[in-house]
């Protein structure tokens, strides 16, 4: 069985923690800012720019395990550690796929 693309256990220790409209708050952010953190990655690779390609795949594992989307964030993870030289365009179709997945599943989820 595959991994849920949204870690259950880790979605509601976040809404124990934080409570339920703060959730729904930074869902919505998150829906909001993660594509340009992902046009920055590309931006970054297409221009050379290591340490603004690192921050912005930072950016995205950390805000992508907040709410337990730990492949996703795994993926940016890989690519932050492995730099401009791990920002093919494979992995950038991988990220693209998974970040859609996240994406609805995100909507779907009741958060209240």
């Amino acid at each position: 069985m595959a991994d849920p693309t949204i870690d259950p256990a880790t979605f509601d220790a976040l809404k124990d923690m934080a409570g339920a409209d703060f959730v729904d708050e930074l869902v919505g952010t998150f829906l909001e800012e993660a594509p340009q953190m992902i046009a920055d990655l590309k931006g970054a690779k297409a221009g050379g720019e290591a340490d603004r390609f690192r921050r912005a795949a930072h950016s995205l594992k950390s805000n992508s395990m907040t709410f337990g989307a730990l492949t996703l964030g795994g993926m940016a993870k890989g690519l932050e550690l492995g730099g401009l030289d791990a920002a093919s365009p494979d992995a950038f179709a991988a990220l693209d796929a998974e970040y859609a997945r996240v994406v609805a599943a995100l909507e779907g989820m009741p958060r209240g």
